[in-house]
């Protein structure tokens, strides 16, 4: 299929996009509804599957189903001239792999809202019952404005239907991203895309997937088997609450992951808006106003602060004599002196009364 043909008597094809081992990608206008598309063609010997022919319809039409603003929309799809292809709305931008060979590495700043948006169209699949199983940053468009839109979904799957013990970069995308149990010829989960997200999220931070090697069964054994380098010796300064947010995705446990895109998406913003406040909030400051400060006196379990440098000129402080009273505190109050003593004369007032009642009750031996 050329540039200029037309396809199904509807798509006029403009332009090629991109190429790859399974389909070529081209800009097509839709005559009948007169937009832009963006169509995938798939090679003839695919094509020409019946088996393949049937699944990748399956795919197509729950692809179709699925209606997110981080999900390229399926339009339509269909076999012609012995070919099978998808119609999916063009948008406009560069593959997240295109991006990373440019800049090398995103900053925090940057790496965390794009992930969590293809976190959000990744996770609403998943609520929808369907795994993508094929997750690297070439199936993330970002677009001039930094959203990012989520393709392919369904079709690595619809490969892997034909051929089970596969494992090259036609079927599941490049070896480099995917999990330790698709390495395992195991069948991939949620939690399989969740790991895949992992893999492309340390390699938006430190500018290289965790692992490579030169074949897809080197690839495999490290996948199932080793453990990635932290990301802080590729770039120190990484946050540690996301460096343990990467390592706990990359798992080679399953259960021991986030189990879907949502969850992953959910820690992701969580550290981000924490990271936003930190950074918000003033820096204490080291002069605090007067009417703030400690009162002068030592506290002795508190570290003494450094003394100034010697060629800073500062007053030696010397004692502080204890303050006089206040002068209205010796005051003789002498009302509560006389009650005193109204109180003393009546309690001696009394003692005659009561010798009185005592030898009354009492009288002395004669």
């Amino acid at each position: 299929m050329k540039e200029g043909a037309l396809l199904n008597n509807r798509y006029q094809l403009l332009e090629k996009l991109g190429s790859g081992g399974m389909a070529d990608v081209f800009r097509a206008r839709d005559l009948m509804l007169a937009r832009d598309v963006a169509i995938k063609v798939l090679r003839k010997d695919y094509s020409n599957n019946p088996d393949f022919q049937e699944r990748f319809k399956q795919e197509a039409r729950a692809a179709a189903n699925l209606s997110h603003p981080n999900i390229v929309t399926v339009h339509d799809f269909g076999l012609t001239d012995d070919l099978l292809f998808i119609v999916m709305e063009h948008v406009p931008g560069k593959d997240m792999k295109s991006l990373l060979r440019q800049r090398g590495r995103f900053t925090v700043e940057e790496t965390i809202p794009l992930i969590v948006q293809v976190c959000a169209g990744i996770g609403y699949a998943h609520r929808a019952g369907l795994v993508h199983c094929d997750v690297k940053p070439h199936n993330m468009i970002v677009t001039p404005d930094a959203r990012v839109k989520v393709t392919d979904f369904g079709i690595a799957r619809a490969l892997a239907t034909i051929m089970p013990g596969e494992r090259s970069d036609v079927v599941w995308g490049s070896p480099q991203y995917f999990s330790p149990e698709q390495a395992a010829g195991e069948a991939p989960s949620p939690a399989s895309d969740v790991y895949s997200l992992g893999v492309v999220l340390y390699e938006m931070l430190s500018g290289t997937p965790p692992f490579t090697a030169s074949t897809a069964e080197e690839l495999s054994r490290l996948h199932i088997s080793a453990n990635p380098i932290p990301i802080n010796e590729y770039v120190p300064d990484v946050p540690t609450a996301l460096e343990e947010i990467v390592m706990k995705v990359l798992s080679k446990e399953p259960s021991a992951r986030y189990r879907t895109a949502d969850q992953l998406g959910r820690v992701l913003l969580t550290f981000g808006a924490k990271r936003g406040e930190d950074e918000e909030s003033p820096a204490p400051s080291l002069n605090p106003p007067i009417a703030t400060r400690l009162p002068t006196r030592e506290i002795p379990s508190r570290p003494r602060p450094t003394p100034p440098p010697a060629s800073i000129s500062r007053p030696i402080a010397t004692p502080q004599a204890d303050p006089e009273p206040d002068s209205a505190s010796t005051d003789i109050d002498w009302a509560l002196v006389g009650l005193g003593l109204l109180a003393l004369i009546a309690v001696g007032g009394l003692i005659p009364f009561w010798m009185a009642v005592y030898f009354a009750y009492n009288p002395p031996i004669r």
